[in-house]
């Protein structure tokens, strides 16, 4: 059996073994007569107030705003261009052994993992797709102004606002703060190479050099 009260609704069951009782809230200004009310399908009642509180207490929950993903070969070539700083900067060169020039660097870690890309940072510049700055991600491509003609240098971004490349001033492979004073006025923007299907191939290419 169940009763109202000034306040607040109390509704016990006595047809089991096991006693039920629920209790619950009324809003303000629902007291007075309601106080005197009994209620003979206490379980009845029980399982709809059951139900209707539990619809009126759930929330969905807040989804995350999507982030870009990064593909695990994206990171794959972060880790083996960061594993590489300290080599020599030499013009025209793109092995470990003899050192690298800018576009040599990002060639050579990219091509380890099968994607083939044009060998002057010019040249990778026209060949991939754009990425918005604000969409960028570890793996993608930078390019700079260094020399007065467009996309003359190209490094990887690391995260964090960070890149690593071959630095012809610094002379070696080296991690870069995108926003430099230096770097942030010459940036021109960013490029996602691809693996596999649809990748960029270089075969078949005249393969020229940039001088980063």
């Amino acid at each position: 059996m169940g009763s109202l009260h000034a306040r607040g609704v109390s509704v016990r069951g006595h047809g089991g073994p096991w006693p039920l009782t629920h209790h619950c809230l009324l809003p303000p200004g629902k007291e007075g007569p309601l106080a005197t009310l009994r209620f003979p399908f206490a379980r009845m009642l029980l399982a709809a107030l059951l139900l209707g509180l539990s619809a009126c207490s759930s929330t969905p929950p807040k989804r995350a705003p999507a982030q870009p993903a990064t593909s695990p070969i994206h990171l794959q070539v972060v880790r083996d261009a960061l594993s590489f700083q300290g080599i020599p900067y030499r013009w025209g060169e793109e092995t470990p052994d003899r050192g690298f020039d800018c576009s040599g660097l990002v060639q050579y870690v990219y091509g380890r993992y099968g994607v083939s890309l044009p060998r002057t940072a010019y040249e990778m510049a026209m060949s991939l797709p754009p990425v918005d700055e604000g969409r960028k991600r570890p793996g993608d491509l930078v390019f700079f102004n260094t020399t007065g003609r467009p996309y003359s240098h190209v490094g990887i971004y690391i995260g964090r606002d960070r890149f690593v490349h071959a630095s012809s001033a610094k002379g070696e492979v080296l991690v870069s703060p995108l926003d430099a004073p230096y770097w942030s006025d010459h940036f021109l923007g960013l490029r996602r190479p691809h693996h596999g299907p649809g990748s960029i191939q270089a075969e078949g290419m005249v393969i020229g050099r940039w001088i980063p």
